[in-house]
């Protein structure tokens, strides 16, 4: 019996290994067959690869941009559970200006760093040396000592329009080189991360998300309009810089070169002041305060001793309510600068931008219904009051929707 079954086992088992060793050889027995490879036949293109027109400029614009670009890293001391002191370290992005070594950043990328250190694209590492920053427009000035740097090109963010291709190229979580592409949402004021208003932020949907910030916002022609700065977490005007949600900021170009030199020589920005509070003024508020345009700014104050108190200008002596804002009327309404219509604050920093302190601007405004012409010496921002406030105010263009805003006179100061 025990013979019978051995000798079974050993006909399978002989059986079993024939199949593996013939039958699957000669590729006639189902999945032991072994493929024959000169029964394989592929569609191979054996030309170069074609591009679409629009990807062949997204390659241009990262070919010509990623030298410009650079990888930021700041060490700061910081405290641990224990109370002890430990190293911390954050990473941005930056961008060269010039074949000096000086390099444009976000601000808060370099905020309480005790040593920064920049990689150039060519992996090449550089100790760096803050040489100003602007803590209020969330811009950075430094500067490496390194050979063969190549600068980025600027253009104007003057001109931007709502729909225009723009590329952002960064360090995002750390992976340098990296470009994401998207268009040009909307240009609209936001508040920074220090909470003060950044005129004319270009927002866009090209992912930025952290390590981002600090990198270039580029043109079609990789032309640099703004520096990469924010992302949007909430519906209420409010950005920090977190994971990108699809809504990102840029601080714009040419808000970054009205202060490039003054980091450069002083530190710290050198911004011109008129020394006034504004309200914008629309249909609705003229027709409610029986002014004689339907348009302008509206001076609620004017800070004693700044440049406006100086060539005459007055502020409000009345007080009234925009719905249960307490706002000031009565002043002088300005109506053009240097012979620029002011609608709104917009373009109020628009012309701001361009000048110096130090320098005059010929201001148009109404008195009542008496058209006057002032001749203004701007000062520094700071040193008469606070900037020009009328961000805090109600924008011209809500103000015009009816029935929600009513002003009433209580009384007069």
């Amino acid at each position: 019996m025990k013979l019978r079954q051995i000798a079974l086992v050993l006909l399978m088992v002989g059986g079993f290994w024939f199949l593996l060793s013939h039958l699957g050889s000669e590729g006639n027995f189902g999945v032991f067959a072994k493929p024959d490879p000169s029964s394989l036949t592929l569609n191979v293109v054996n030309t170069e690869p074609k591009y679409l027109p629009e990807e062949e400029n997204n390659i241009n614009v990262y070919k010509r941009a990623l030298p410009s670009v650079v990888n930021i890293t700041s060490t700061s001391v910081g405290l641990n559970f224990f109370y002890g002191l430990v190293p911390q370290q954050g990473q941005g992005s930056g961008f060269i200006l010039d074949k000096a070594g000086y390099i444009l950043t976000n601000y808060h990328v370099i905020a309480g760093a005790q040593n920064i250190e920049v990689q150039t694209w060519d992996k090449h590492r550089y100790k760096a040396t803050l040489v100003g920053g602007d803590r209020a427009h969330d811009l950075a000035l430094l500067k490496i000592d390194a050979p063969n740097l190549q600068p980025a090109v600027l253009a104007s963010s003057k001109n931007l329009q709502v729909g225009q291709q723009v590329y952002a190229i960064g360090n995002p979580f750390g992976l340098s080189g990296t470009m994401t592409s998207g268009i040009i949402s909307a240009i609209r004021s936001v508040r920074g991360p220090t909470g003060v208003l950044i005129q004319n932020a270009i927002q866009t949907d090209a992912p930025i998300n952290p390590g981002n910030s600090g990198g270039p916002l580029l043109n079609s022609q990789g032309e640099v309009i703004g520096i990469n700065s924010m992302i949007a977490t909430n519906p209420n005007n409010q950005v920090q810089v977190e994971q990108s949600a699809g809504i990102g900021f840029a601080i714009p170009i040419d808000t970054a070169k009205a202060v490039l030199l003054d980091l450069k020589r002083y530190g710290h920005a050198m911004r011109p002041t008129l020394g006034i509070e504004t309200l914008p003024i629309g249909p609705y508020l003229a027709q409610q305060m029986n002014l004689p345009v339907n348009y302008g700014l509206l001076i609620e104050r004017v800070f004693p001793g700044g440049p406006a108190a100086q060539a005459g200008l007055h502020g409000g002596n009345q007080i009234a309510y925009l719905g249960n804002q307490q706002i000031y009327i009565g002043g002088d309404l300005i109506v053009s600068m240097d012979g620029h219509q002011v609608t709104n604050q917009r373009d109020m920093s628009d012309i701001m931008d361009g000048l110096r302190p130090g320098e005059t601007i010929t201001i148009t405004a109404y008195r009542g219904s008496r058209k006057m012409i002032f001749h203004v010496k701007l000062g520094v921002a700071g040193e008469n009051g606070p900037e020009e406030t009328a961000q805090n105010r109600v924008p011209a263009q809500s103000v015009v929707h009816a029935a929600l805003y009513h002003v009433f006179h209580a009384g007069k100061s």
